[in-house]
């Protein structure tokens, strides 16, 4: 769980800092920079995985993936000097994770603060582009004694709290950097044991990836946890051509970013909730779909055929009429997707969606909006297979979804003007908390009110809607 994210130097990202909760919304005009904040945590998560160069290579937004530019990725990655960016977030990991070689392993801590900074190499010699480097990497612990300085979304500190954020240490760092006597960054792992287990130092000057990405192995198992906590960290994208596919029986069971393996995962849960009658779970995922208007819903299920090995979703409507998912709508799709992944226990950490409202009817934005919000753990309980540890960033345009929205989970999304260091004037992102929440209370007064926000929650005086008839 992404508690803080804190971005300088990424895109129109300056000297950005969130707080998160279990449920966010970011809302705003298009154009202010809303999904660069995806786009952070997505190049977190790539990197967590993936050489620098690859993962900047497929966030959102720059060149095709072999001849991706990384100056893309830096707010002024074309003008002359030094670039630099910056990250760092707070998180809570999982209590036990598996290694690459299937071992088991549990962090020393479960609440810890990763610290990152990247710059930028021009090409030389035959090269046609430059590379990102590693300037700093660290990895730190939060006392569980801090963690209720840390976490300042409402929540039970005895069902919630005390339960996610685990284990204890004192002193050292699980990865630190240094700087040599040649000013080269040299970056170090610390071993679970703490002071008794001798570092493991190397220079960071050439490292093609980041530290938390080479951890494979149980051996660190504090960093490795980390590791699986930023790859839990997904963007979501329904497309309707992936929702409408039919699954292979030996193909993969669970949800694909786009929405492919629908069938496959449905079926999964289904079976494993109710082995003997899977008709019970897709009862409820039916029930749920009901609260859509417009569509007439008595039950679906997962066809199997065993003739070409396939697995298909088919829904039937109370007329009678059966449905294959490829004569669904989209935004019928949609709703179907998120209602699946609400009953998947194994569906954990980190979602980003953007406007989850698209292909949806106004009259369906309540039960979509209600729909994303239930898919976040509910803090006030003990996180478990009934109420699995996942958060969920949404961004919106859409005033009729930031009224649905509860206040305390609202982030407004606009520009402001900032001085560079070479003294010229730009405009980055400005996130704030409305006035009266939590995360209001700590804004040092960098809030709006109902009175800011009143012009983009109605709509314009002057705004007409008219029909005009032909004449028959």
């Amino acid at each position: 769980m992404l508690t803080k994210l804190e971005v300088s130097g990424f895109k129109n990202l300056i000297d950005l800092s969130i707080e998160l909760g279990p449920f966010t919304c970011i809302a705003g005009e298009n154009g202010t920079g809303k999904s660069n904040v995806f786009d952070a945590i997505q190049f977190l998560s790539l990197l967590a995985d993936k050489s620098m160069m690859d993962a900047a290579q497929q966030v959102r937004g720059v060149h095709d993936e072999r001849t991706g530019d990384p100056r893309d990725l830096f707010w002024d990655g074309y003008s002359q000097g030094s670039h630099r960016m910056r990250f760092a977030v707070e998180m809570i990991v999982p209590r036990e994770v598996e290694d690459d070689f299937g071992r088991q392993a549990k962090p020393t801590t479960t609440f810890l603060r990763y610290e990152l900074e990247l710059g930028y190499q021009p090409p030389s010699g035959i090269e046609k582009i430059g590379r990102l480097t590693l300037l700093a990497e660290n990895l730190r612990h939060i006392n569980k004694g801090d963690a209720r300085l840390h976490m300042n979304f409402p929540h039970s500190a005895k069902k919630f709290r005390d339960k996610v954020v685990q284990g204890r240490r004192s002193g050292i760092a699980f990865i630190s950097t240094a700087i040599d006597q040649n000013g080269e960054p040299i970056i170090s792992i610390h071993q679970d044991g703490g002071s008794r287990g001798q570092p493991k130092p190397a220079a960071a000057s050439r490292a093609p990836a980041t530290v938390v990405s080479t951890v494979t192995s149980s051996d660190d198992p504090t960093i490795l946890a980390a590791r699986r906590e930023m790859q839990s960290w997904r963007r979501i994208a329904l497309e309707p051509s992936a929702l409408r596919s039919t699954d292979r029986y030996v193909g993969p069971r669970s949800l694909a970013p786009d929405g492919l393996h629908l069938p496959a995962t449905l079926f999964r849960i289904a079976h494993r909730m109710y082995p003997d009658d899977p008709s019970r779970t897709y009862a409820r995922v039916a029930g749920r779909l009901s609260d859509l208007a417009g569509i007439g819903v008595k039950t679906l299920e997962v066809v199997e055929d065993d003739v070409r090995e396939m697995l298909t979703v088919r829904l039937y409507e109370t007329s009678g009429l059966a449905l294959p998912a490829r004569s669904l709508s989209e935004g019928t799709l949609r709703f179907l997707a998120l209602c699946v992944l609400l009953e998947d226990p194994e569906f954990q950490g980190l979602m980003c969606m953007e406007e989850p409202e698209n292909g949806i009817h106004p009259a369906n934005l309540p039960p979509m909006v209600d729909l994303v919000q239930r898919l976040a753990v509910d803090p006030t309980e003990e996180a478990d297979e009934d109420n699995p540890l996942r958060q969920v960033l949404i961004n919106t345009h859409s005033p009729g979804v930031v009224q649905l929205v509860d206040p305390d989970d609202l982030l407004f999304a606009d520009t402001s003007a900032f001085r560079t260091t070479e003294g010229a004037i730009a405009r980055g992102l400005r996130l704030r908390p409305l006035a009266g929440t939590w995360r209001a209370e700590k804004s040092n007064g960098n809030y709006v009110t109902k009175a800011d926000i009143l012009p983009y929650l109605t709509t314009p005086a002057d705004a007409q809607l008219t029909l005009q008839w032909e004449a028959m």
